[in-house]
């Protein structure tokens, strides 16, 4: 069994124990930042964490209407910009907190004005040091290059830092998050049934949209470390303005469809897929969009579309690494790659 494939299983016990030792933390720092007449919030990241952080953006706006920025690392790395920062919360986000770039970005928005928070999986990490505030994700040593538990804590992290913003507001609902992700869990036996069929599989596109977009990004990232497939990854809105055109038979396309605002799009465009004679395989809990998939994978549990970010990804975990060992590859360790990698 893969490192990987231990570590998608740990998540439950992640998730609640984060839960449990980061809420009252994070509850407490948010009366701060209420105080603090934020204007705007920055998230910086790379890899995973970057994806994460996507899903982030989408979570504080339609949480707070506090406008979110994904920043530009290059800009305080190669071209030194110094940005107007007052009033601004930027945040880091890096499993190992090493991540040369984004800790150059936490070191210049603190130098121009701004609050700076740390979300991390490494309490001695340089991130760490040097941030105002840190959350930490209570997932233990990852020891597999893929990240898993530590994609999902960044995602709670970011469901705390909202619940926070709000003064506690949908908090309670947190709670029910590690028993989403244990339920998911039990769909390993039917994506280990399917992956066979996709030994083969070279290249495929993965879709979402809204709070399950960073879903899409994160397992095309995946694919591509842990399999070497060529994937690229789409809003659903976004891929039928163009990118629909090189879709022929059997052409692979992965898709989450969630409860909620994105239903009816997301579901429309699987229709659509099938008449085009595509290879679908459609990650939802709604039986009405899994009827037109090729394979469906469908989540156990019914859930308000707000909770679905991490049940819904540890399916697609599961299909990366059991794939990955099906076409004889370790997802431990991809070819060229590092647990930290360090860029400017």
């Amino acid at each position: 069994m893969s490192l990987m494939l231990d570590e998608i299983r740990q998540q439950p016990d992640v998730l609640r124990r984060t839960l449990e030792e980061e809420a009252p933390r994070v509850l407490k720092y948010g009366r701060y930042l209420r105080s603090q007449s934020l204007r705007v919030i920055v998230l910086v990241a790379r890899g995973s964490s970057d994806n994460a952080a996507l899903f982030g953006r989408y979570l504080l706006e339609m949480t707070t209407g506090i406008p979110v920025s994904l920043s530009a690392p290059s800009l305080h790395t190669l071209y030194q910009t110094r940005l107007q920062l007052k009033n601004c919360l930027v945040v880091g986000v890096s499993q190992s907190g090493e991540g040369t770039d984004i800790n150059q970005v936490l070191e210049n928005s603190r130098k121009s004005g701004a609050l700076t928070l740390g979300i991390t999986n490494e309490p001695r990490s340089t991130m760490a040091g040097l941030t105002d505030e840190v959350f930490l994700i209570r997932a233990g040593k990852e020891r597999s290059v893929a990240a898993t538990k530590t994609y999902t804590g960044q995602l709670l992290m970011f469901y705390l830092l909202a619940a926070a913003l709000q003064g506690g507001k949908g908090l309670d609902q947190l709670a029910r998050i590690p028993e989403l992700a244990a339920n998911s869990l039990s769909l390993e036996p039917r994506i280990e049934g399917m992956v066979g069929r996709y030994r083969f599989m070279d290249h495929c596109v993965v879709v979402g949209r809204g709070l399950n977009y960073a879903n899409a990004y994160e397992l095309a990232i995946k694919l591509m470390e842990t399999c070497y497939i060529v994937c690229d990854r789409f809003s659903s809105a976004d891929f039928v303005h163009g990118p629909v055109a090189i879709i022929e038979r059997d052409f692979p396309v992965i898709l989450f469809v969630p409860p909620g605002k994105t239903f009816k799009d997301l579901s429309q465009l699987t229709y659509r897929l099938k008449k085009l004679r595509a290879e679908t395989i459609v990650i939802s809990g709604n039986p009405a969009a899994l009827k037109w998939a090729t394979q469906a994978i469908q989540i156990p549990d019914k859930t308000d579309e707000f909770l679905t970010p991490i049940p819904y990804v540890i399916p697609a975990q599961l299909f990366a690494a059991l794939l990955a060992e099906v076409k004889g590859l370790s997802p431990d360790k991809p070819r060229s790659l590092e647990k930290v990698t360090k860029t400017l």
